[in-house]
């Protein structure tokens, strides 16, 4: 495995091969991201990742600067996972200049759900994954099915922009007693960790609820709301969407998603439920 830091060695690297197959990281690995690559090694070769911290997508008071930096470790799971490439570059090498053009998700999907409480947030990913996709010129790209909004507006902005590459979504992994595994899960204290599998909960109740036949969608999300409340957490939101387009279900809607983020102490956690519905 080569691990490389500049545009210029990773073109070296790749040689201009084809059928690259990608995943993007933040770094501070967990078995959820080994799955991603594993799963990539499925789709194309050779396998590339990414670790860079993107501080644009980052708002003020965010975590950028506490956010775990691991790469030796982050190195020895990509290895042991069959990784080909790394491509680990610092914020100079991938801005250079000032990034004044950026990609704008439109302003349905960027100032909903997390994107209401993380102003710019997506603007920040697309660009920086717009970027990565330029610098790697992948066939196949991989990314986890538990940051769902990211996920809806990355196929968007490929769709849209006519992008040879293919994205594939990975399942959610999760430790055994649900909790959605996660780079910042290493934030919560030994009392915040026994308590964050509620959030998983709250959403499989409401899943539970509309399988036998609630609709009342917006007062199922309320009442999950209202019980994190109670037990400490501050929510940000939990909500129930159409899979497919992110608004809210329909009657034809048969895909559907329960999604919550809320914060845990100091910890921000997120995740969903994909679902099916009928007659909803």
């Amino acid at each position: 495995m080569q691990t490389v830091h500049t545009a210029a060695e990773l073109r070296a690297a790749l040689g201009g091969q084809t059928g690259v197959a990608f995943v993007p990281t933040m770094g501070n690995l967990h078995a959820g991201h080994v799955s991603l690559v594993e799963l990539a090694k499925q789709h194309g070769t050779p396998v590339v990742a990414s670790i860079f911290v993107n501080p644009l997508q980052f708002g003020a008071g965010e975590d950028f600067e506490r956010y775990p930096r691991t790469l030796a470790a982050d190195c020895k799971k990509l290895e042991a996972a069959g990784c080909d490439v790394v491509f680990a570059p610092d914020v100079a090498e991938m801005y250079p200049v000032p990034q004044t053009f950026t990609v704008q998700p439109p302003e349905t999907l960027a100032n909903d759900l997390c994107g209401a409480c993380r102003p710019g947030h997506f603007a920040g990913v697309a660009t920086v994954v717009l970027k990565l996709f330029n610098l790697v010129r992948p066939r196949i790209a991989v990314f986890g099915n538990k940051d769902f909004q990211q996920l809806h507006v990355i196929r968007g902005m490929v769709e849209q922009f006519n992008l040879p590459i293919t994205i594939v979504a990975g399942e959610t992994l999760r430790e055994p007693d649900g909790l959605a595994m996660s780079s910042r899960n290493g934030y919560l204290s030994t009392a915040e960790r026994i308590q964050a599998p509620q959030l998983q909960r709250e959403l499989s109740a409401i899943v539970a609820a509309v399988e036998t036949g609630m609709r009342d969608f917006d007062t199922l999300a309320a009442s999950a709301r209202r019980r994190l409340n109670m037990a400490g957490w501050r929510v940000d939101y939990v909500a129930v969407r159409d899979a497919e387009t992110l608004h809210p279900p329909h009657a034809d809607s048969r895909q559907l998603v329960a999604l919550g983020a809320a914060w845990l102490g100091r910890t921000r956690l997120i995740d969903n439920l994909r679902f099916s519905c009928t007659g909803a």
